[in-house]
């Protein structure tokens, strides 16, 4: 089936994206707070989680299914200490053949599990003078390359404005809460510009000098759509890239993503060290704003 059959299967996206949020609610029984989408390698995070459903991407209604390795496709709704939690373990991409719009389906399904605030993950090529394999690093802000936005087409007010606002596309409250208890778990962790590509080649050595140029730190294949979306429906996001190789042209070697998934396996213990730390502060951080 095509994206546009899929599509014209679903019906509008706010209507499919309820369809499916109420289906792996029922499956759940619990209502989470906060989520956390997993990068390429970083799935381990959900293990983490107590008291867990796990529901297969290809078992909810309209959800597009996960190809690319490292990506387990599975939703996980367990308990983080006291918080309920929803874990998206791996995410599609463009390169797949997807359109933007499914590639931003899963966290719209989200949103309408009514949860308003989401941490992106990532695995990253470093551009930066100071980006080094196997840190981890905030986004503070992106720039879009991909060639597409997931809001093009006929806007759904559901969701939110036809021109919304990204100047906040990456929470100063959040970014500066995960500052903090980095600070206090001894974990560097620096904040750069993410630079998102189509992939699924990697970039050549001059796109990369461009990228440097115009101010990237971080290179990767993902996140952007999803935090246009978010941002788009009215949630606040939380970006983290695990830093997996240097990019093209600067590590004097190929890259292979054998590379980037064991990298990232090697992180995964400090990310999770980091997200268990940060959700109950970003959790409590929004309850008392709602105050």
């Amino acid at each position: 089936m095509s994206g546009k059959q899929r599509a014209a299967a679903r019906g509008s996206d706010f209507e499919a994206a309820g369809r499916a949020a109420k289906f792996v609610l029922a499956k759940a029984k619990l209502r989470p707070k906060i989520a956390v989408v997993l990068g390429s390698g970083l799935g381990a995070f959900a293990e983490r989680l107590a008291d867990a459903t796990k529901v297969a991407y290809e078992k909810i209604p309209g959800f597009p299914r996960a190809t690319a390795m490292g990506h387990a496709g599975k939703v996980v709704v367990g308990k983080l200490g006291a918080v309920p939690v929803a874990v998206l373990q791996g995410r599609v991409h463009l390169y797949e053949g997807h359109s933007a719009r499914e590639v931003v389906f899963p966290v719209r399904v989200l949103r309408r599990m009514g949860i308003r605030s989401v941490i992106l993950t990532n695995a990253a090529g470093g551009i930066g003078e100071n980006v080094r394999p196997g840190e981890l690093v905030l986004i503070r802000d992106h720039i879009n390359l991909q060639g597409v936005n997931p809001l093009a087409g006929a806007n759904d007010e559901n969701w939110g404005p036809r021109f919304p606002d990204m100047t906040y596309g990456y929470s100063e409250k959040y970014r500066e809460i995960a500052r903090a208890e980095a600070h206090k778990l001894g974990i560097e962790l620096r904040e750069g510009v993410y630079a998102a590509m189509a992939g699924p080649s990697y970039e050549t050595p001059a796109e990369i000098r461009y990228l440097k140029t115009i101010g990237a730190d971080l290179v990767g294949m993902s996140t952007v759509a999803e935090t246009i979306a978010a941002r788009h429906a009215g949630m606040n996001v939380l970006g983290v890239s695990c830093v997996t190789n240097l990019a093209a042209g600067l590590g004097g070697r190929p890259l292979d993503h054998a590379e980037v998934l064991a990298v990232g396996q090697r992180v995964q213990d400090e990310l999770g060290k980091l997200l268990s730390g940060v959700i109950p502060l970003m959790v409590a951080a929004d309850e008392v704003a709602k105050e």
